[in-house]
């Protein structure tokens, strides 16, 4: 019974993911409004001055870019990590009370997206401290 569950889950998801694909490239394929084409060519030129800021501001290409990249990494780990956190959460107090096997995989999903998101936020700290007292 759970197998048929979850392959009709599965199948109605490859579905919708299908679906939504098919409109994407439905609307690609329309003419695209001056507003969106404006919009991403926007978006483009701020993150291309981001990066020449990072750059700047470190005094190298190679550096800039690393720390731009560090930048947009401890951005987007905390939606990510907490989600995982989230999920280890369920694992271990929802659905761990039955299974303990499933108790410690939820306890070992907390551990391990508590420790990333650390190393996360720390490390653009660390690189920064590093380039700034650490190159001669």
């Amino acid at each position: 019974m759970k197998k048929i569950t979850v392959i009709s889950l599965l199948a109605i998801l490859v579905l919708m993911f299908c679906a939504s694909t098919y409109k994407v490239h439905a609307v690609q394929n329309s003419i695209l409004s001056n507003d969106v084409e404006g919009e991403l060519v926007q978006l483009k030129k701020d993150e291309t001055k981001q990066i020449e800021d990072y750059k700047r501001k470190y005094g190298s290409d190679a550096y800039g870019t690393t720390a731009y990249i560090l930048n947009m990494i401890r951005i987007y780990s905390i939606p990510l990590c907490f989600l995982g956190i989230a999920i280890g959460a369920i694992h271990q107090y929802v659905i761990g009370i039955r299974k303990l096997d499933t108790l410690e995989k939820g306890m070992g999903l907390v551990v391990t997206f508590v420790t990333v998101l650390i190393i996360c936020q720390i490390l653009p700290l660390a690189f920064a401290i590093f380039v700034k007292f650490g190159r001669g």
